[in-house]
C-alpha cells in the first residue's frame, strides 16, 4: 500500500508495463530502505563493540555515577540493593561485565546456529522480495477478487476497503515517520551532549518510540540522570529540555497529524489500539491494533446508519481498470 502509488507512476512512464514497473519498485525499495538499514546496523555493531570494550577495561564513569546516586538514595533503597549484592559500583559493573562476557561466549559457542539463522534469514528475505514483486504486480487484481467474493453490497465493500487502506497506510507512514524523527533527533541530541554511542541510542529510541506515551523516555531519562550525577549539568539540562520540548512536539503533533488525520480516530483510541495490538501481536501490533479498531468503527457506523451509500454503488472504476491491467500482464 505504501509503494503501490510509486509503482503506478513508474508503470505510466513505462507505457503500462506492469511487471517491469513492479521490478523497478523493488529496486527502489532496496535502495531507500534496506541499504540505509544495513549501514545503520553496521554502525550499531561497531558501537556495541565499543561499549563492551569500555565495560571490560573499566573505561567509564560508571563508579562515579553509582556512588553519586547511592549517596542520594533513601536507607530502604540502599538496603534493598545490598541484599541483592548491588551496593557498590564495582559489584554492578562486574555483574554487567560478566553478563556481557557470558553473552559473547554464548554467541561464540553458537556459531553454527548463527550461521544457520543467517542462512534462514537470507532465504526468508529472498522469499519476501519474491512475494513483494507479485503483490505489487498482481495486488489490485487479488484485492478485486476478494471484494467480489464478499457477500456484501458494493458500497459496503468499497467503504471497508477504503478504510482498511487508509488506516494501514497512515499507521505505517505515521509511525515510521515519528520513529525516524525521534531516533534521528534523539541521536543528534546525545551527540551534542557528548554521550558515547549516539547512533546506538538513537536506534533504540526509534524502536521504543513505537510505544506511545512512554517511548524514548526509557532511554533519555536515565541518560539525563547520568549526566546530572557526573556533574555535567548543562548537558543534562539540555537533554531534559530538548526531549521534553522538541521530541514531545514531534510525538504529540506529528503522530496525530499523520495517523489520526487519515484514520479519523481520536488520539486516545490510537494509543489504546496501539498498546493493545503490540501486547497481543508483538511488533506487528502497531499496525494491526489501529487497523482492527478502525474497521470496528467503520462497521459500527455502517450498521448504525451513520454512513450512507450516497451516489456510490460500484467499486471505483479506476481501481477496477488497474486490477485488469495487472491481470493482463
Amino acid at each position: 500500500m505504501i509503494f503501490n502509488p510509486v509503482k503506478n507512476k513508474i508503470r505510466t512512464r513505462l507505457g503500462e508495463r506492469n511487471g517491469l514497473a513492479a521490478l523497478m519498485t523493488i529496486v527502489i525499495i532496496c535502495l531507500i530502505v534496506f541499504t540505509p538499514l544495513a549501514i545503520i546496523l553496521s554502525s550499531l555493531a561497531y558501537e556495541l563493540n565499543l561499549v563492551y570494550s569500555k565495560l571490560q577495561h573499566n573505561d567509564t564513569q560508571f563508579p562515579t555515577v553509582v556512588a553519586s546516586l547511592f549517596a542520594h538514595l533513601p536507607g530502604w533503597a540502599r538496603s534493598f540493593l545490598a541484599d541483592h549484592n548491588l551496593d557498590s559500583a564495582q559489584q554492578i559493573q562486574q555483574q554487567l561485565s560478566d553478563a556481557a562476557l557470558k553473552g559473547g561466549q554464548y554467541l561464540a559457542g553458537s556459531a553454527f546456529l548463527i550461521g544457520k539463522g543467517t542462512f534462514g534469514f537470507t532465504v526468508s528475505f529472498g522469499i519476501m522480495l519474491y512475494l513483494l514483486f507479485f503483490l505489487l504486480k498482481d495486488g489490485p487484481y487479488l484485492v478485486l477478487l476478494i471484494l467480489e467474493s464478499l457477500p456484501l453490497s458494493s458500497y459496503v465493500k468499497q467503504h471497508l476497503f477504503a478504510k482498511f487502506a487508509a488506516v494501514a497506510r497512515a499507521t505505517v507512514k505515521g509511525t515510521v515517520a515519528v520513529a525516524l524523527a525521534q531516533g534521528a533527533l534523539g541521536g543528534f541530541a546525545f551527540w551534542i551532549a557528548g554521550l558515547d554511542g549516539s547512533i546506538l541510542w538513537g536506534a533504540l529510541m526509534a524502536f521504543l518510540s513505537l510505544i506511545p506515551a512512554v517511548g524514548s523516555a526509557i532511554i533519555w531519562v536515565p541518560a539525563a540522570i547520568y549526566l546530572f550525577a557526573t556533574g555535567q549539568l548543562w548537558q543534562g539540562a539540555f537533554i531534559v529540555g530538548f526531549f521534553v520540548i522538541v521530541i514531545g512536539l514531534v510525538d504529540n503533533i506529528l503522530r496525530p497529524l499523520l495517523v489520526g488525520k487519515d484514520t479519523r480516530m481520536p488520539d486516545y483510541l490510537i494509543l489504546i489500539a496501539t498498546l493493545g495490538g503490540m501486547e497481543i501481536y508483538g511488533i506487528n501490533g502497531f499496525v494491526i491494533g489501529p487497523l482492527i479498531a478502525a474497521l470496528f468503527i467503520a462497521c459500527w457506523n455502517l450498521l448504525s446508519g451513520r454512513e450512507h451509500a450516497g451516489n456510490t454503488d460500484e467499486i471505483d472504476e479506476e481501481f477496477i481498470e488497474e486490477a485488469k491491467n495487472s491481470r493482463n500482464e
